[in-house]
């Protein structure tokens, strides 16, 4: 399997409200650590290493697409 890159979201202006909110009057450090919960919680749910593996090395470049 390879990883989608591609938009797949069914709304995607409503997740976008919802990741803003959750960072709605928390700290620096505060939406740190949401956010890395948040990244847990969905590498533990996609749960295949060889896609987590590429979303990192994705994530990591300076443009990511």
């Amino acid at each position: 399997m390879k990883l989608r890159i591609e938009p797949n979201l069914s709304d995607p202006d409503g997740t976008y409200a919802q990741l803003l909110a959750l960072h709605e009057d928390r700290s620096d450090s505060e939406s740190a650590r949401v956010n890395a919960r948040l990244i847990l919680l969905l590498a533990n749910h996609i749960g295949d290493a060889s896609i987590l593996r590429e979303a990192i090395e994705i994530a990591g470049r300076e443009r990511p697409v």
